[in-house]
């Protein structure tokens, strides 16, 4: 983990936005999509997948019927949330791309390291983020490697990623890719970088994300 930081960040849900609607996929020209990303396609499928395999682990982490419960209540809006983060995955790439941005796999087991050091485990981690950001354990990884791009990228314009210059670059890259998402899970507002109908904040400091996890 990088010396001048000790902090990572998670990409979750996106931050709200109520701006121009972008024209939906889903339709006949993007058939099984959930979203077009640079003309790629997020299928349902593949969506679909990704929160099965939250919910398999929130099952998993859990010894009763209440206990699963509850945890599907507090994630009741799991599958457009986890679309988002999908697409803002995609987003945040193309940006750290086109400034250079590189993290190798060296950086994200770095990384790795020091939180569970934080956590006090791999376990504990790896519960922390399900619980914390819906982040299956077998995506933590990859996770991390987000993490990185988005801390390099905003060191690299010079900011950190609260300020106008980190969301601009995003804004670009974004309308650069051009977003297109099946109507059933809501809009995409480029300038925003995030659906128009999507509340909660999707850049986290997770220094807390040890010290906060459930006892």
């Amino acid at each position: 983990m990088h010396r001048r930081r000790r902090t990572a960040l998670v990409l979750t849900a996106a931050i709200a936005a109520a701006g121009p609607l972008l024209t939906a996929c889903g339709n006949d020209a993007h058939p099984g999509a959930a979203a077009v990303v640079g003309g790629q396609r997020i299928t349902v499928s593949q969506l679909e997948n990704r929160v099965e395999e939250v919910r398999d682990a929130q099952r998993a982490a859990v010894t009763d019927e209440a206990q699963y419960s509850q945890a599907i209540a507090k994630t009741g809006t799991l599958t457009r949330d986890t679309l988002h983060g999908m697409v803002l995955d995609r987003v945040l790439h193309r940006a750290a791309q086109d400034a250079g941005v590189t993290v190798s796999r060296r950086e994200v087991q770095q990384m790795r390291a020091g939180l569970e050091q934080q956590a006090g485990g791999a376990k504990a981690l790896q519960t922390a983020w399900l619980q914390q950001y819906s982040v299956a354990p077998e995506r933590l990884d990859e996770n991390l490697h987000l993490q990185l791009e988005a801390q390099k990228l905003a060191e690299s314009l010079g900011t950190d990623t609260s300020q106008p210059a980190f969301w601009k670059a995003l804004s670009e890259a974004s309308k650069e890719l051009g977003v297109d998402l099946n109507p059933r899970y809501g809009t995409w507002d480029a300038e925003k970088v995030g659906r128009v109908d999507t509340k909660a904040p999707w850049v986290r400091d997770v220094t807390t994300a040890a010290e906060e996890r459930p006892a």
